[in-house]
């Protein structure tokens, strides 16, 4: 892959584990509407698309009760659930090994880029990157297809044959897809072999050791 000159990665699932954070925050958002869910790994199917569809999607909420959920989860979020996040073992070795090669980092997450920021510094990855695209706190850029376009557009990458994204779920690989990028697609996150197959990624690995030495 010596062609490869711009690295997107996605954050929860491809650089840290947000698990716990994240579906306490979407526990949190359900509890107001007297929904109650004990077992936090049901909930781990928030991680990765955009919580607005995946509101609507897993517990049938209206657009407006969605939005409401939104709001309810970036409430436990913002304070707590934002730091309960794990860095994965190897991606700050990862991460130095291809900025060695000469190569550019961005970031291409559908967090909203505050929150995206804040999480970056707190696990010192920051210097790593030297763009850091997300979502819109008022929902204009959600899904990962936007992101990716921001992040492209925003930077004036038109050789899109030197870019490839790297994330763990079927919306990272579309979305590289719907903007004519390439895609690897890791498997220790949060989607399985059959998803990121069925949403056609051009790579799949199965650890960041496996992400290292495919890139080398």
């Amino acid at each position: 892959m010596k062609n490869i000159r711009y690295i997107l990665l996605d954050l929860d699932g491809t650089l840290t584990d947000p698990m716990i954070g994240i579906t306490r925050s979407v526990q949190h958002a359900l509890a107001f509407f007297g929904i109650k869910v004990h077992n936090l790994e049901d909930l781990c199917p928030f991680i990765g698309p955009p919580l607005i569809d995946s509101f609507k999607e897993f517990y049938h909420l209206t657009d407006e009760q969605a939005q409401v959920a939104l709001g309810k989860y970036r409430e436990y979020f913002a304070t707590k659930g934002i730091f309960e996040n794990n860095e994965y073992e190897g991606i700050k070795d990862f991460l130095q090994s291809q900025v060695d090669q000469g190569r550019i980092l961005m970031l291409a997450t559908s967090k909203p880029e505050p929150f995206a920021k804040r999480i970056l510094d707190h696990f010192k990855l920051t210097h790593y990157f030297t763009f850091i695209g997300g979502s819109t706190l008022n929902g204009s850029r959600s899904t990962k297809t936007d992101v990716i376009k921001y992040v492209l557009s925003t930077n004036k990458i038109t050789d899109l044959s030197r870019v490839i994204m790297i994330g763990d779920r079927k919306h990272d690989i579309e979305g590289a897809k719907n903007n004519g990028i390439s895609s690897i697609g890791v498997l220790y996150g949060y989607g399985s072999r059959t998803e990121l197959e069925h949403a056609g990624a051009d790579f799949i690995v199965e650890d960041v050791k496996g992400l290292k030495s495919l890139l080398l």
